[in-house]
C-alpha cells in the first residue's frame, strides 16, 4: 500500500478512536455509565423536596451520560468510576458523587456562551462537564500536581476550552473576572466575599458551606441585576475543606 493509503487509514483509526473528547472505550465502561446515570435520575427523585425538581436539565444529563468518568479517577479505582459515590484521587481530595456534579451543574443555569469559573480543579471531572455546556471554563487549583496532571488529562482528552491555573481558589481568577458563573467543589466556611465580587450581575454561584466535621450545605448564590445577594440551601452535603482561604 502506498503512504497516502496508509495515512488515509491512519486518519480514519483515529477518528474512530476519538469523538466528542472521548478515548475509545469498551461496551462494559458505556454501559456502566449508563447505568450511573439511571442511579443519578432517582436521586433526582429522592431528593426532589429539597431541590425544588423531579428531574434535572436534559442537556446536562445527557452530557453526564457521554464524558467519561473513568479518565478522571487514579487507574487503580477505574473499576468503581461508575459508581454513584466520591472517590479518592489523591493528595487528600476526591472526585465529587456524580448526582452531586449533575445537580451543582443544573443549578448554574448556565447558557452556551457563558464564562464560569471553578474552584477546586480536583482531576478535571466538573471542569470536563462545564466545557461540553458552556463557551469557556477556567478552573483553579492550589495542590501544584493535582493542577499539572489535570491540564495534561484535559488537554489529552481534548477539552481545550478548558484553562486550569494553579492558585488560591478563595480568591478567585481577578484577572478573567466577572464569571457568569462559578461553581466550587469544596466546603468553605462562609462564602468568600472575592468570588461574590467576582460573580457577574445575574450570574449564580453553587457553593458547599460548612465546617469540615459539622453539617455543611450545598448553597445556591444569586447576584440580581443591581448586584444584590440572595442564598438559599439546597441539600445538606459533605465536601472536602477548601484550603488556602483567609481574609
Amino acid at each position: 500500500m502506498n503512504w497516502p493509503g496508509m495515512l488515509s487509514l491512519l486518519m480514519i483509526g483515529l477518528a474512530l478512536t476519538w469523538h466528542n473528547g472521548r478515548a475509545d472505550e469498551g461496551e462494559d465502561m458505556r454501559k456502566a455509565r449508563d447505568r450511573m446515570v439511571k442511579e443519578i435520575e432517582l436521586d433526582v427523585i429522592t431528593t426532589a423536596d429539597h431541590i425544588g425538581r423531579p428531574r434535572l436539565n436534559r442537556e446536562v444529563m445527557k452530557v453526564i451520560g457521554e464524558v467519561p468518568r473513568h479518565e478522571f479517577v487514579p487507574e487503580h479505582n477505574r473499576d468503581a468510576a461508575y459508581v454513584n459515590r466520591p472517590l479518592p484521587i489523591g493528595y487528600g481530595q476526591t472526585i465529587s458523587q456524580p448526582y452531586i456534579v449533575a445537580l451543582m451543574t443544573d443549578l448554574l443555569a448556565v447558557s452556551r456562551d457563558a464564562k464560569v469559573l471553578e474552584v477546586g480543579a480536583g482531576s478535571g471531572y466538573q471542569a470536563a462537564i462545564l466545557s461540553r455546556l458552556v463557551k469557556e471554563v477556567h478552573s483553579i487549583e492550589i495542590i501544584p500536581e493535582l493542577a499539572r496532571e489535570c491540564r495534561e488529562r484535559l488537554q489529552r482528552l481534548g477539552y481545550g476550552n478548558v484553562t486550569v491555573h494553579e492558585g488560591d481558589g478563595y480568591y478567585g481568577l481577578e484577572a478573567e473576572a466577572p464569571f457568569d458563573a462559578i461553581v466550587v467543589t469544596a466546603a468553605a466556611a462562609y462564602i468568600p466575599p472575592p468570588l461574590v465580587r467576582q460573580l457577574k450581575p445575574g450570574g449564580r454561584m453553587v457553593i458547599p458551606v460548612g465546617a469540615q466535621f459539622a453539617v455543611q450545605y450545598l448553597m445556591l448564590v444569586e447576584k440580581t441585576a443591581l448586584g444584590e445577594i440572595s442564598t438559599r440551601n439546597v441539600l445538606p452535603v459533605q465536601f472536602v475543606p477548601l484550603t488556602g482561604q483567609r481574609e
